[in-house]
């Protein structure tokens, strides 16, 4: 019944309609009396029933134009939704407008009329019911997959569909459409194929006056659609559907730019311009990226207020650039640090930091590559005057440069350059990001490369490479001379017979290396100023043959001549050594030592063109394949152990260890040496293999060789239990076996999962490794003993054991020459037994017993000596001659030895002896030298050190079993056949002496230093370290100098200028002015930090210095503007610090703050700085006690704040979400936005000045939306729409907008809304 009523009334809303059109009623008396007739039957306006009555009346029973004329009255006083209305008509009209060219025009002439008025369209009564009918009508959310839940959604589905539709009649119109190929078009567009138009008979002249009305309608469809294009809202609009409907606009673009180039109509016109058409198409997202820059930077101008590195004249020491570049210093720096092998790659490491400060500081590839380039010369030539000591050197650091660098950038233009072919060819699915021509980013590479020429200072060569420069330079002068010379000829050129001028520089090895991976070819040879002059004839110091890599790729033997060329040399492309390589694999077991031995020599040090392969290739050769004709029970290692051991050897020393973690081949590494480890460590050590020079070979020597290089890839000498309870470790997870095989297990999928070239390197040696995963219950006897030492509990050793055998065993072997007639050590110690037999089974001792047994029995052995020497029955020396016996009867027995001291020395158990010179050695002699020395390499940070001479004339003390370890570690010589052991022994004794009350480690250092004075400023330096780890107030000195440096805020000469000279200085050593030189408080902190256990508390100080950093630069930039004294610089005015001068300075303050942050305890510390630090820093009261203007000072601490906690965050997490970090981004991010949104809502009182907050709010959003625009889219959609809220309640409209913006389909509407009524 009801329905029947509701059909009656519009029935007669109809025929009122038709009667007052039949009289000639006033379309507007009509409306008016239609208007009180719908509120006397209590119909509510705009009523959407009445749209389809009157469009339907229309559409085509009563298509006059009277009727037209009532629609348009009914719309112009709302009685109907204008939007509705539309939506009908366009749905009716444009799929007959061939044959109803009159109504096409009319219902064009409402859309211009009425679609451009949208803020009517979203304040509509009864919006759900329009936005319901409209969105049934045009099958909005079907088409679309985007539900048009409110009035925005709806607006942008509605303004793109109109577009779209009116698109496609004009191009069919036309003849353009049939040039689109797809399966079927979203839109009823094309003419219906019959109609019959029953009130019209045809003629010519009405043909023809149709057929003038369709172009006409043409052209004003296509103004229409310009219009929408132009239009301040309707664009905006359009652009949130670039964003959030990339596959539909890809389509659309791709209508645009056909209708642009080929409409005939646009060609005639005189009023309408192809431009606006194709610019639209072209640069839709580059326009709106730019104008999304614009807008954050005059939002937050200091913040991205900054010019091309390239301008400056002295990068070393310009504060502008330092604050651009600062994190990339220290991060490469930091990658030196000797005592820390990472198990990350260098290459993914750098390349994310590259991304990220690209990102944050809005530079250009050029000026990036340019920054990466001069950040690690300037690496190289801190070790221009290096210390000796057991340390990273000048190799590693030329790996960093020539090699890693190199990889990185590769990996980047590949990146940038797959990127740009992707959108080519399927359509921009990211329009944000800017847009590279395909080789572009190689261009930019060439002309940093160009530039970087201009850096002379930083080109110089060091000593060691002045030869490579040189080969570099002359063959490229060879090259453009016409004259073809191999490298091996290369290396016999006398630089007397080139043209004067013509020595290498860094550049010269840089370009090579670029060269060697494609990035650039010969033609860099001709750049200006590359080469000074060209030769006509060869050198007469080459000579016409000579052994090396061409002779040998010719067929050469590989003899002893041969093979000493080839290990002095660096093969110089893939193919040398592939084959190599080959001889390794197939050779006989004399070739395949020579082969071993030369890829372990210079190609492994010095080939930096072909170093990436280098270490591939050895890291394979350590885990050989079974032999397809092994039969054998015993495991087929076993025969390749010559060859292992010259592998291991070979890349046993520092540089070749970190070369290798720079490579990120320690994980792959470790897993090849535990199966090494297992096998050769359980044979007894009378299975010995004899080498081609007569030189004898035992089992015992392979897994003691390849025992302690394993323990340098996880830190042995910082143990887990060393980190203390409940504070998390300071980097990462502790390099543990069982990390580190989860680590290369990761690989195996990672180059599958992921495109990086890096990525794909690792997985590829990897999988030729072993193609399953590697856990460590593979290797019982290495878990077992792991086990044990992470316990340091002595269990197991009962009478009649094998345990206690061997240990009694053991320790008549080392005390044989005392224990005859004596009571026996053993029964000193608790629970143990008489000896059980005499010194005389020492040589079966040696003959039986396996590694493992050994290591098994080394800390019970130790506790009965350490024992022994503290109730007197065995004097010092006595003691360190048997340690040293053990040890050199297994040196990788110096682990468990370590490890039982370590433990031993935190127990706290043992009375400390008197280094009196009688029983134990005496550090007398120069520890008042040592503390000199100290004082000065500290005296830049203005730490003060604890006197050495405190106790008095007393003599110095040690914990009996640190003095044992030292008094053993000082029996071993400077050479390189102990250096290996040494390097193990070292860093755990470094780390046993800095755990130890002070001034343990300076009295270790000095005691060394008597050993071996060339070590000297290393055991310094290393004493001066423990300085900061017993003091907490050193290391907030030593973060304040930091800052200081940094900023230039000191009176030293040396600092004025901060930057990256004042923080990490230009090396250290005994070679400057006549002693050892203060050593810059970066790198103090860089070789400290580590080792501080309170990592949390550094988060507090950093953010105290940071807000001390702001108030004395604002209070500078106050009182020299007060001052009003001008300096006149090269016709410029200095001295009036402007706010872009200070915000320069507070970036870099900001920079460092957050780089010391991250490097200090990585992501765990940045998530709990974002999640808890800040917002309590917020929420708390500050008091500032400077004269200085509040205001300048809470502005700039708020920008400080916003730089700092995202900087933090792109450290931690990326710019992307490419990395494994950044998937704990949302959450930690959604509670800090969480945080900034209940804030803004008034829910959470703050603490803070105002103006500090509004500027850390703006400027943590400015930057997150215009340089991390991907966090956007891990934060909550109602998040979002809040902070937008609040931020447009702070007349922060762009900045909301740009917000919702990138929230994704999520907040579309939101974003349209704001939009429509700010009418941006």
């Amino acid at each position: 019944m009801a329905i029947s009523v509701q059909s009656r009334f519009w029935d007669g809303v109809t025929e009122l309609t038709k009667v007052a059109q039949r009289k000639g009623v006033d379309p507007l008396h009509w409306a008016i009396q239609l208007s009180s007739n719908l509120n006397s039957a209590g119909v509510a306006l705009p009523s959407v029933e009445l749209a389809n009555v009157l469009v339907s009346d229309i559409c085509w029973d009563n298509n006059e134009p009277v009727s037209w004329k009532f629609l348009e009255k009914a719309l112009m006083l709302n009685i109907v939704p204008p939007i509705l209305v539309l939506a009908l008509l366009t749905t009716r009209v444009i799929s007959r407008r061939q044959f109803q060219p009159v109504a096409y025009r009319l219902y064009l002439e409402l859309i211009r009329r009425h679609a451009f008025i949208v803020k009517s369209h979203i304040h509509v009564l009864k919006y759900k019911e329009v936005i319901a009918s409209v969105d049934a009508v045009l099958r909005l959310s079907e088409t679309f997959n985007l539900p048009a839940n409110d009035p925005g959604t709806l607006m942008v589905e509605f303004i793109f569909s109109i577009v779209w539709q009116l698109l496609d009649a004009t191009l069919f119109d036309e003849g353009l459409l049939e040039l689109i190929v797809e399966e079927k078009s979203k839109w009823p567009t094309k003419p219906q194929e019959m109609e019959i138009d029953g009130h019209n008979s045809y003629d010519d002249k009405r043909t023809e006056q149709r057929e003038r009305l369709r172009n006409v309608n043409v052209e004003l469809a296509i103004e229409i659609i310009g219009k929408f294009l132009q239009d301040t809202v309707t664009s905006r609009i359009l652009h949130l559907a670039c964003r959030n409907m990339p596959s539909h606009w890809a389509d659309l673009i791709q209508r645009l730019q056909l209708l642009g180039e080929n409409s005939s109509v646009l060609r005639k016109s005189k009023s309408l311009n192809s431009e606006i058409f194709l610019r639209f198409s072209s640069n839709t997202w580059t326009i709106f990226s730019q104008e999304c820059k614009k807008s954050s930077q005059q939002k937050f101008p200091p913040i991205r207020a900054f010019g091309s590195p390239a301008s400056s004249a002295s990068l070393c020491h310009r504060t502008r650039y330092s604050a651009l570049w600062l994190p990339l210093d220290l991060v490469l720096e930091d990658a030196m640090d000797g005592y820390q092998v990472q198990a990350t790659s260098a290459i993914e490491k750098i390349t994310s930091l590259v991304k990220t400060l690209k990102a944050i500081n809005g530079t250009s590839w050029h000026d990036t590559f340019l920054g990466l380039w001069i950040a690690a010369l300037r690496l190289v030539q801190r070790e221009r005057d290096p210390i000796e000591g057991p340390v990273p050197r000048i190799d590693t650091r030329l790996c960093l440069l020539l090699c890693i660098t190199v990889l990185v950038i590769a990996d980047l233009i590949e990146e940038v350059e797959s990127t740009t072919s992707v959108e080519t060819e399927y359509g921009a699915s990211n329009h944000w990001k800017e847009k590279k021509a395909p080789g572009e980013c190689r261009n930019e590479l060439i002309s940093s490369l160009q530039i970087l020429g201009e850096y002379q200072s930083l080109l110089i060569p060091l000593q060691g490479v002045i030869s490579a420069c040189n080969q570099a330079a002359a063959k490229a002068m060879m090259f453009i001379s016409g004259i073809s010379v191999s490298n091996a000829y290369l290396e016999c050129i006398n630089m007397k017979d080139m043209p004067m001028n013509s020595s290498g520089n860094m550049r010269h090895l840089i370009v090579e290396a670029c060269i060697a991976r494609n990035l650039l070819d010969t033609s860099a040879y001709f750049w200006q100023g590359y080469v000074n002059g060209c030769i006509n004839q060869m050198p007469q110091s080459i000579p016409p043959q000579a052994p090396g890599w061409t002779a040998f790729m010719k067929g050469a033997p590989l003899n002893h001549i041969m093979i000493n060329a080839l290990t002095s040399t660096p093969a110089s492309s893939l193919a040398e050594l592939e084959k190599i390589f080959e001889i390794a694999v197939k050779g006989s077991d004399e070739e395949k030592i020579s082969a071993a031995t030369i890829l372990c020599g210079a190609s492994l040090i010095r080939g930096w063109n072909i170093q990436e392969h280098t270490v591939h290739y050895i890291t394979r050769l350590l885990s050989p394949p079974v032999p397809q004709d092994y039969s054998g029970c015993e495991s087929h290692l076993l025969g390749y152990a010559p060859m292992l051991n010259v592998l291991i050897v070979g890349i046993a020393s520092i540089d070749c260890v970190q070369i290798f973690s720079l490579h990120g081949l320690v994980p792959q590494l470790a897993c090849s040496l535990m199966p090494i480890c297992e096998v050769f460590g359980s044979c007894v050590p009378n299975l010995n293999w004899t080498l081609a020079t007569g030189e004898e070979m035992s089992a015992h020597a392979v897994f003691s060789n390849a025992f302690t290089l394993l323990l340098k890839l996880w830190g042995f000498n910082h143990p887990p239990l060393d980190h203390g309870v409940g504070d998390a470790p300071t980097v990462g997870p502790q390099l543990t076996p069982e990390y580190l095989l989860l680590l290369r297990n990761s690989h195996l999928v990672s180059g599958k999962a992921h495109k990086g070239r890096n990525k794909m390197r690792l997985s590829a040696v990897a999988s030729s490794s072993s193609p399953q995963p590697v856990f460590v219950d593979s290797f019982p006897k290495l878990k077992v003993w792991y086990r044990a030492c992470i316990a340091s509990t002595l269990s197991g050793h009962v009478r009649g054991n094998s345990v206690h055998q061997t240990v009694d065993g053991l320790l008549n072997m080392m005390f044989r020459r005392i224990s005859g007639g004596n009571q026996p050590l053993t029964s000193v110690t608790s629970g143990s037994s008489s000896s059980s037999g005499p010194g005389n089974e020492d040589s079966s001792l040696r003959s039986k017993l396996p590694a493992w047994d050994i290591m098994e029995a080394v800390p019970f052995v130790i506790d009965a000596a350490l024992t022994a020497c503290a109730h007197g029955k065995l004097s010092p020396r006595e003691l360190a001659t048997g340690l040293k016996d053990l040890a050199d009867f297994l040196p990788a027995s110096l682990a468990s030895i370590a490890s039982y001291f370590s433990a031993e020395v935190t127990r706290g158990l043992w009375k400390p002896v008197f280094m009196n010179g009688s029983d134990w050695p005496s550090p007398a002699a120069n520890l008042s030298n040592v503390e000199e020395q100290i004082r000065k390499i500290l005296a830049a940070t203005g730490v003060d050190v604890p006197s050495l001479a405190a106790g008095g004339s007393s003599p110095a003390t040690l914990p009996l079993p640190l003095a044992a370890f030292v008094s053993l570690t000082i029996t071993y010589k400077i050479d390189r056949a102990s250096e290996r052991f040494l390097n193990l022994a070292g860093p755990a004794m470094e780390s046993l002496a800095a755990g130890c009350p002070w001034p343990c480690m300076p009295i270790v250092a000095s005691l060394w230093t008597q050993k071996a004075r060339r070590w000297s400023d290393f055991l310094i330096f290393s004493a001066s370290r423990t300085v900061f780890l017993q003091n907490r107030d050193a290391v907030v000195q030593l973060l304040k100098s930091c800052f200081t440096a940094a900023l230039g805020l000191t009176a030293n000469p040396l600092s004025y200028h901060g930057g990256v000279g004042a923080l990490l200085g230009h090396g250290f050593g005994s070679h400057f002015c006549g002693g050892i030189s203060p050593v810059a408080p970066g790198i103090l902190f860089l070789r400290v930090y580590r080792s501080i256990r309170e990592v949390a508390l550094l988060v507090e100080e950093i953010l105290s210095l940071l807000m001390d950093s702001v108030r004395e630069i604002a209070c500078n930039s106050t009182r020299k503007e007060r001052s009003g004294k001008l300096n006149n610089y090269n016709g410029k005015r200095y001295g009036h610090i402007s706010l872009s001068s200070a915000m320069t300075q507070v970036q870099l303050a900001a920079s460092l703050g957050a780089s010391l942050v991250w490097l200090a305890g990585g992501l765990v510390l940045v998530q709990s700085v974002i999640k808890e630090t800040l917002p309590s820093w917020f929420i708390s009261v500050h008091r500032s006690e400077h004269p200085c203007s509040e205001g300048i000072v809470s502005m700039l601490g708020g920008y400080a704040l916003a730089y700092f906690a995202v900087l933090c965050g792109t450290f931690a997490w990326g710019t992307d979400s490419s990395s494994t970090a950044s998937k704990r981004r949302p959450k930690i991010l959604g509670d800090h936005m969480e945080f900034l949104a209940s804030a803004l809502d008034g829910k959470i009182s703050l603490g803070c000045d105002w103006a500090t907050w509004h500027a850390y709010v703006t400027g943590f959003v400015s930057l997150m939306v215009s340089c991390t625009p991907s966090w956007v889219l891990d934060v909550d959609v109602e998040v979002l729409k809040r902070l937008s809220r609040g931020l447009g309640q702070w007349n922060e409209k762009e900045l909301a907008f740009a917000l919702l913006e990138l929230g994704g389909v999520g907040t579309i509407g939101a974003a349209a809304e704001l939009i429509i009524e700010s009418e941006m």
